[in-house]
């Protein structure tokens, strides 16, 4: 009797790439999905010999990268997060980032410039008063952390996709980077950045926005997790260069939807 090797079906897969995907989230739990996949259903699902670290590295970035072209396929541009009574902002909204509240960058608003570069026509440098000087908008939306926590608040500023047309970009361009004052630094999609709730973030609750939520400018996305939502914005640049993250490049998931 000759025994055939047992067929690989699409279920397989699907059940490999749902828990790989779950365990991505959250790089602490990566030793777990190298464990428990190594060998297994990861391999198969991504051609590589899971023999060592690297090996399992380059297939925990190739479902990462196939996490992100399932979600930017599902992102619905017209599609609107959740909003909110004032009711319930959450007070005080949680500080969160890579480092403690008595790091928070310090920026001086006269001083302040806002470089706009890449597929723009109008690459010129921003002030805050011009900024200020755009029409602004506000909402009251969830922030999403990736550590598990969420919380409520009012954020105002620019539409980023009026601001966006106020430049000249080219919005067939595949992705839209920031880099920050803090030294943090990250990129979204196109889409994103056209969906009408991202906003160029200038005050919180009414008030000039705090040093520790962005002072002078953050970007807001209620559409993304909170590690997409830079703060401290220094540049700006439009390009179809993949430009990674801070998280991202230590293997976060790109897209980042919430």
């Amino acid at each position: 009797m000759i025994l055939k090797p047992p067929r690989k079906t699409a279920f397989d897969g699907d059940a490999v790439v749902k828990e790989a995907l779950r365990c991505l989230e959250q790089p602490a739990r990566r030793q777990f999905l190298s464990r428990s996949l190594t060998l297994g259903g990861l391999s198969l699902l991504t051609g590589c010999a899971m023999t060592d670290e690297d090996s399992v590295e380059h297939a925990l970035m190739k479902v990462s990268r196939f996490n992100d072209r399932v979600q930017g396929w599902l992102f619905d541009p017209d599609r609107l997060a959740p909003t909110y009574p004032e009711s319930m902002i959450t007070r005080p909204f949680p500080f969160n980032a890579y480092y403690g509240e008595d790091e928070i960058r310090q920026i001086d608003a006269d001083s302040y410039r806002l470089e706009v570069t890449g597929m723009v026509a109008d690459k010129r440098i921003w002030t805050l008063p011009e900024l200020h000087a755009m029409p602004q908008t506000d909402q009251v939306t969830r922030h999403i952390c990736v550590e598990g926590w969420s919380a409520i608040g009012k954020w105002g500023g620019v539409r980023f996709s009026d601001f966006l047309a106020r430049v000249g970009a080219d919005t067939s361009a595949k992705y839209v980077g920031f880099k920050c004052a803090d030294d943090y630094y990250t990129s979204i999609d196109m889409p994103t950045a056209l969906h009408p709730q991202t906003l160029l973030t200038l005050s919180y609750d009414g008030q000039l926005l705090p040093p520790k939520y962005g002072f002078p400018m953050k970007l807001r996305m209620p559409t993304k997790l909170g590690y997409k939502n830079p703060k401290h914005i220094q540049a700006i640049f439009v390009t179809n260069t993949y430009p990674g993250g801070y998280w991202e490049d230590q293997g976060y998931n790109w897209f980042g939807g919430s």
